[in-house]
């Protein structure tokens, strides 16, 4: 009894120091780490950071550079830059967190569903697949807001809708191995239920490729956002958005390049770290990268 309790006791810090040594051992996945948490933390925090409400107009600071009263500048109604990107990274993430977290379990349902049943569940999901994917993503998220109507909802869902395909197929592959594996087939020898089999013996093996999915979709989710709101079909104005931003700034840039830049760079940076989080994830947690390097 004793031994056990130490030994669950000392469970939690060893996990989090084999954490801090996978860090101090890829400076990259260090580097991704850090500025996702960085964004998400300002994101989070916007209605602290921020020093002007978003929405607040101000005439006399209309199209203003950098200054101690707005340190990223103002837009043509004289709102504070800063507030409106603090408040833009919040849009931009929970529509492309809240897109990529439906694709995944609506997705990876269906593609861990038809690996493990096959036959013509597998066929008539993975076609029914295939006919998603086969729409250019731009095209299909534009006709499904068409339909919905423009807004920060429908344009999650549209999004979501999207990469469902992306999810079913990227893990019915590893999932078809998994079901004919020997521990999987001694479960179903033992009388385990589908449910019991699928959630303790085959997702289990799959969360790092899901990990490593979902970090570098999270990534083109926000530049998908940003192109549909840069068109008008995303976050409506006045409330901010990054891709909204880029697109209302383009008429000023002779007057006053700061909108855009700011705006364009700001979707830069959180692409750029969740994309680089993604092939982090993925040097350290497939083990045929690993071997190589060792």
């Amino acid at each position: 009894m004793s031994g056990d309790a130490v030994h669950t006791a000392g469970g939690a810090p060893r996990r989090g120091r084999d954490w801090l040594r996978e860090l101090r051992d890829s400076p990259l996945l260090a580097i991704a780490v850090f500025l996702s948490v960085v964004q998400v933390a300002f994101a989070l925090a916007a209605p602290l950071l921020a020093p002007y409400d978003p929405l607040a107009q101000d005439v006399l600071s209309r199209l203003q550079g950098p200054s101690a009263a707005h340190w990223l500048g103002a837009d043509q109604f004289g709102r504070d830059l800063l507030s409106r990107i603090l408040y833009g990274y919040r849009a931009s993430l929970g529509i492309a967190g809240s897109s990529v977290a439906l694709a995944l379990v609506v997705g990876g349902f269906f593609g861990i569903v038809a690996a493990y049943y096959g036959g013509w569940a597998d066929r008539i999901i993975m076609r029914l697949m295939d006919i998603l994917f086969a729409f250019p993503i731009i095209l299909l998220a534009i006709g499904i807001i068409a339909v919905l109507g423009p807004g920060q909802w429908t344009t999650s869902l549209a999004i979501g809708i999207v990469y469902i395909p992306i999810f079913a197929r990227l893990l019915r592959g590893p999932a078809l191995v998994i079901a004919e594996s020997d521990y999987v087939m001694a479960a179903r020898s033992t009388g385990a239920g589908d449910l019991r089999i699928l959630l303790l013996h085959i997702l289990p093996n799959l969360v790092s490729l899901i990990l490593v999915q979902t970090s570098l979709l999270l990534s083109t989710a926000i530049l998908v956002e940003a192109s549909l709101s840069f068109l008008g079909l995303g976050t409506q104005p006045p409330m901010p958005s990054l891709g909204l931003m880029l697109s209302e700034g383009r008429a000023y840039m002779l007057l006053s390049p700061w909108t855009s830049v700011f705006s364009g760079l700001a979707i830069l940076l959180v692409a750029f770290a969740f994309n680089l989080l993604g092939d982090g994830l993925r040097d350290r947690l497939d083990p045929r990268l690993r071997q190589a390097e060792a």
